[in-house]
């Protein structure tokens, strides 16, 4: 005969053979047992019976596995949100380092653009310095030419 027995540990079965050592109380009831088992259908019994319990536990078994691969399915689902979340985040982050980079680049361009207005103001400014140390000269040469005219009529 066999018998199951569930291991606390590991969960697995262990089978173990009865002894043949019967008690005097049992004796009876093998006398009986000798009669169905000449026919076989005691032992039939008894096996279909530790084969339930076999596959219920393998019933049991199955269970917890599906628990467990629910669990998996879950934990994965919620790292694999996590993880769209952070690449969002970081899509958004690369976003807003693009967007600041086309400003600096936009400030560049106008900074540039004021330094050749303020180069071509201080062009502008040269030129006019240069026509008025002109006129200057003209009005120094003028005021010179009046006081000769103004010197030669006095000494007349």
């Amino acid at each position: 005969m066999f018998k199951f027995k569930k291991e606390e540990e590991g969960g697995e079965m262990a089978e173990e053979r009865m002894a043949g050592n019967e008690t005097p109380e049992n004796e009876e009831t093998n006398t009986s047992m000798e009669t169905e088992s000449q026919i076989g259908i005691g032992e039939l019994m008894g096996k279909r019976a530790k084969l339930e319990e076999a596959i219920d536990y393998v019933g049991l078994m199955i269970k917890n596995l599906k628990d467990k691969r629910t669990l998996l399915e879950k934990d994965i689902e919620d790292e694999s949100v996590d993880i769209k979340n952070l690449k969002e985040k970081l899509q958004k982050v690369s976003e807003y380092v693009d967007e600041e980079n086309r400003g600096i680049q936009e400030l560049a361009n106008k900074r540039r653009q004021v330094e050749n207005e303020a180069d071509e103001v201080g062009s502008i400014i040269n030129t006019l310095r240069g026509k008025l140390s002109g006129i200057d000269k003209v009005i120094d040469e003028e005021g010179n030419r009046v006081k000769q005219v103004k010197e030669a009529r006095e000494s007349l």
